[in-house]
């Protein structure tokens, strides 16, 4: 009898721990703003769109900060707090300071989005259909964004420092620091798709253009017209130097061709474990283009505030 008794209530215990788990993800959803925001969805569509035509790099921006910002405690808006007297944000650690950008695209979204419903839509959801609509509208797939984060009240520059890989990082650190936010290392390989669009600084890429053996001589010539031994830190070279502004799968094949940019990049591609993921994708537009927005859902899961933790701000450059 006391052996029943103890099994159903371990069966109990653990009914009632699945079923916290269900509830806990089950609080993002992809209806989320049904009722209270119907129109959210359109009003971030059409808020890109515009970013986009005046400049196409910063649907890659938006890309990349939403990725920098999921990385450091979750997807929960901290790298959109400015400094303050008392805050110290995310923006100026040194992965962010005078590189991530598109902050002015995601005020405009959200000045607009509370024009509609007041105090309803977190900026960490905005910011991540801002992201969907940004690999959508540079020809990417569309997929639909569970919703339901809120934002929260602090940021962490030292998290910011040491969680968001450098361009500089090997393959084994690479895998590594996406394990530590539970991605797979294929995860990681589709998700380095993202640099199929956008631009890197010369700072970023300086060794490798200069020391390096894994590159494409006609290749690295080329770059280094833009990019000199000395100087010119902020000078831009596209990471896809066919399709910059086109979401395909061109940068794998430019990793085989040893044409990646960052050195973050042709590790992929080195002899290593990740060559044959990398092949795959450079032959399979469409499984690059499905598996990268699975990807950026999986991404746009971790670690969110939901429920009562963290808050709607109000202007997403300062907490409430």
């Amino acid at each position: 009898m006391v052996m029943v008794f103890s099994l159903r209530n371990t069966f109990l215990t653990l009914s009632m721990i699945a079923l916290l788990v269900c509830n806990a993800n089950a609080q993002l959803t992809t209806n989320f703003y049904a009722t209270s925001c119907p129109n959210v969805g359109t009003i971030v569509r059409n808020a890109m769109r515009e970013a986009i035509t005046q400049e196409l790099r910063i649907a890659a921006s938006i890309i990349r900060l939403f990725f920098h910002d999921c990385f450091v405690n979750g997807c929960d808006g901290s790298i959109l707090l400015d400094d303050t007297t008392t805050l110290t944000g995310e923006k100026n650690a040194f992965p962010n300071r005078n590189s991530v950008r598109g902050y002015e695209v995601i005020d405009t979204i959200k000045t607009r989005v509370e024009a509609a419903c007041n105090a309803t839509v977190s900026c960490a959801d905005i910011l991540a259909l801002a992201a969907k609509d940004a690999v959508g509208l540079a020809g990417g797939n569309t997929y639909t964004v569970p919703l339901g984060r809120r934002d929260a009240r602090t940021a962490s520059q030292s998290a910011a420092n040491s969680d968001l890989p450098p361009p500089t990082a090997d393959l084994p650190a690479l895998i590594s620091s996406f394990a530590a936010k539970g991605l797979t290392a294929r995860d990681m390989v589709v998700l380095s798709g993202a640099h199929t669009i956008g631009f890197a600084q010369c700072s970023s890429f300086r060794t490798r253009l200069y020391n390096e053996t894994n590159i494409n001589p006609t290749f690295a010539a080329n770059r280094r017209g833009t990019c000199p031994a000395s100087g010119g830190d902020t000078n831009l070279s596209p990471l896809d130097v066919q399709t910059p502004n086109r979401f395909d799968n061109n940068y794998y094949g430019n990793l085989i061709t040893r044409r990646g940019l960052l050195h973050s990049d042709q590790v992929l591609f080195n002899n290593g474990s990740q060559d044959s993921v990398v092949t795959f994708y450079s032959n399979n537009l469409v499984a690059f283009q499905q598996d990268f927005a699975a990807a950026m859902i999986k991404m746009g899961n971790i670690s969110p505030l939901t429920g009562t933790n963290g808050e709607i701000r109000r202007n997403c450059r300062v907490p409430n």
